[in-house]
């Protein structure tokens, strides 16, 4: 399968680079239909450090004033892709002072003569879509001062890589590289003049993509909140382009729309921020708020339920857990043994996460976030509930494998507020044993009651933690259940260490207590943060203990301290250090 795998990435590439240089053949557009309006969202800091020549992509940072991001010697592929995608380009745009633009015109200028033959890494559908709507959404932005050689140059490219793209579309993988290259076709041929005839059938094909792609929940295969919100920010741009054009959007692309919005609400925390799940980030500031508003669709999920995570919420704290089996065969190539993890925030603060995606900072962090120990669960002894098998020669990254295949849930009403109740087969195979956990968050949003149970309910999954104890001579099979603590957070072991204090920047107080049967201690952990040079240091709550019969139960709650405000005025902004 490899084999084939490998033969089927070898003969893309092929294609692509034949087709790039046949575009170059493309009669260049003359103009724009009308003057496009921007819609995305950059970073004011990011473009001032860019203008200032540090270059951070793909979790590597070089410094080098003055110098061109074309004449980078770039440190891996993925670097090169961030380059090429010019989503940079918004980034410089949400300065737009002169010094700015002119820098944006001379990068975007010399891509042209480097690699506008059909040259490069950047001609692939994906990316090139990407490109498309940096360019299109900045046309006004790059072309103010320049000359009619310039102008004409830059629409031959548009125009070059439309018709490749036109070509190649078909080509990119299913999920959001294919939805990036077809909205990206839509961008230009409804823009473009001369480009007209290649806008219809790329919107019939979005459609088939929504229909296919986008379950009934609003949810994509690969389970990730953050590729599901760029997913989201492109069919929005999409149907805005072609209600400007006095276009009708498809039924199948407004259809996804209105499914994705509602689990989108259910992802996202008390902060404005997505839950950090199967790869995914926070998201970029702005976006969320901007593609939800944007879309229009007021109503959010009746159950809490979404792309198999549980959301609970009450008062100023929201709780978001992965409540669903992993995602599966190529689908799961960046996703995490996470199974019944939380994350939970307070107001404006994150308090319980988990460590997050590691893929900026090499493969040895990447393998180590989609560990279970990275996640706010259960851990028995040592093993995740899901293993990476084996990468392929197509995508270097490795598939989930043994991961649970049954997951029941139910989220009720508890006497005093909200109750989710969940468990999972995960480490059945190996120790006979089934993770049970509960979490009850009070109607006042100022409490949290967790019960974690490691049980053997039949007769052959008891003969095998039998086996288990008899390997280990009945000491009993160990476990860790871990509450991964945002780096923000103060945390100190209180009461002669059967308790943990976490302060908060916004003046909260939390307390995790437990039952007092298990042991308690403050670790080190890493934050895995995108967009930063590397991980930051927080640290961990970890409860100990030893499962010796059939039936384990463990206690614990997380409450705000009595003398914690109900409202509490967060006023403080934490702008981002990129190099922290």
């Amino acid at each position: 399968m490899s084999d084939q795998n490998g033969y089927v990435a070898r003969k893309a590439r092929l294609l692509n680079r034949i087709h790039a240089r046949l575009a170059t053949r493309a009669r260049a557009a003359t103009g724009f239909v009308s003057s496009p309006e921007p819609r995305t969202i950059g970073s004011f800091a990011r473009g001032r450090q860019l203008v200032a020549g540090n270059y951070l992509f793909a979790g590597y940072l070089i410094e080098a004033p003055g110098t061109s991001i074309w004449a980078l010697n770039a440190p891996d592929a993925a670097f090169e892709c961030d380059l090429q995608g010019f989503a940079w380009l918004d980034d410089l745009a949400s300065v737009g002072d002169i010094s700015t633009r002119e820098t944006a015109q001379a990068w975007l200028w010399e891509w042209i003569k480097r690699y506008g033959r059909g040259k490069g890494a950047g001609w692939t559908p994906d990316l090139t879509g990407r490109r498309l709507i940096r360019w299109i959404n900045h046309a006004l932005f790059v072309l103010r001062g320049q000359d009619g050689d310039a102008s004409e140059a830059f629409y031959r490219s548009l125009a070059q890589q439309t018709t490749f793209l036109s070509k190649r579309w078909h080509s990119a993988s299913p999920g959001l590289p294919r939805f990036e290259a077809l909205t990206g076709l839509i961008y230009a041929g409804l823009s473009l003049e001369g480009m007209e005839q290649l806008a219809q059938p790329a919107i019939k094909a979005l459609a088939r993509e929504c229909k296919s792609q986008i379950d009934t929940e609003g949810g994509l295969p690969t389970r990730n909140p953050e590729e599901l919100l760029h997913v989201f920010t492109l069919l929005t741009w999409a149907a805005a382009a072609m209600n400007e054009a006095s276009l009708s959007t498809p039924p199948e692309h407004l259809a996804a729309i209105e499914r994705i919005a509602p689990t989108l609400r259910t992802l996202r925390h008390a902060d404005g921020s997505l839950a950090r799940f199967h790869g995914g980030g926070r998201g970029q500031e702005g976006w969320l708020d901007h593609a939800l508003a944007s879309a229009g669709v007021k109503h959010a999920q009746p159950d809490g339920l979404s792309m198999g995570f549980a959301r609970l919420s009450a008062g100023r704290t929201s709780v978001i857990i992965d409540a669903n089996v992993p995602p599966s065969g190529a689908s799961s190539r960046s996703a995490h043994a996470s199974t019944l993890a939380f994350e939970l925030t307070s107001g404006r603060r994150p308090l319980i996460v988990n460590c997050g995606s590691g893929e900026t900072f090499g493969a040895e962090w990447r393998r180590a976030g989609r560990a279970t120990p990275s996640h706010s669960t259960l851990v028995l002894d040592g093993y995740s509930s899901a293993r990476l098998g084996d990468a392929d020669r197509a995508s270097t990254l490795e598939t989930l494998i043994d991961a649970p295949n049954h997951v029941p849930i139910e989220v009720s009403h508890a006497p005093d507020g909200l109750r989710f109740q969940g468990g999972h087969n995960g480490f059945e195979k190996i120790h006979g044993l089934t993770h049970a956990r509960t979490l009850e968050l009070t109607f006042d949003g100022r409490g949290l009651a967790g019960e974690d149970m490691l049980l053997s309910l039949e007769d052959n999954p008891k003969r095998q933690f039998d086996r288990s104890m008899d390997a280990i001579k009945l000491a009993g099979v160990p476990f860790d259940i871990r509450f991964h603590l945002h780096p923000e957070v103060d945390a100190t072991l209180d009461l002669g260490g059967a308790a943990v204090s976490m302060a908060l920047k916004s003046g909260e107080i939390w307390v995790f207590r437990h039952d007092g049967q298990h042991k308690l201690s403050l670790e080190p952990s890493v934050y895995l943060e995108k967009g930063r040079l590397k991980p930051r240091a927080t640290q961990q709550i970890v409860l100990s203990g030893r499962a010796l019969e059939y039936a384990t139960r463990i206690r614990w709650s997380l409450s705000k301290a009595q003398e914690t405000a109900i409202g509490v005025r967060d006023l403080r902004r934490d702008d981002l250090d990129l190099f922290d």
